[in-house]
């Protein structure tokens, strides 16, 4: 899953957030990053830090809700890619890492 940030503190607050709630295993801010967009009708640019969390499918919802409940813009952009594929240890420890029984 990930969204963009206007800024590093941001996202970095986000990210920090997001793992103690148990509801993200791991998550990276990289940036800044030069985008280019659409809004409010307008096309527009500016810089902007990516935030990538790895979370299962069980803990999608939540780290969704938690992402617009904590992002400083009012529609942020929440996306997810399915993992397909992964080692079993590293898919179990996902699991573990964002179980709310640990």
């Amino acid at each position: 899953m990930t969204t963009t940030t206007p800024d590093r503190v941001s996202g970095a607050k986000i990210a920090a957030s997001a793992l103690a709630a148990r509801l993200a295993a791991t998550a990276q801010v990289t940036g800044p990053v030069a985008s280019f967009f659409w809004h409010l009708g307008e096309q527009g640019e500016g810089e902007e830090w990516n935030v990538t969390f790895k979370t299962t499918d069980a803990r999608y919802a939540d780290l969704e809700a938690h992402i617009v409940e904590q992002h400083p813009w009012q529609k942020p952009e929440v996306t997810a890619v399915e993992l397909v594929r992964g080692s079993a240890d590293y898919l179990r420890w996902v699991d573990e890492s964002t179980s709310s029984d640990t």
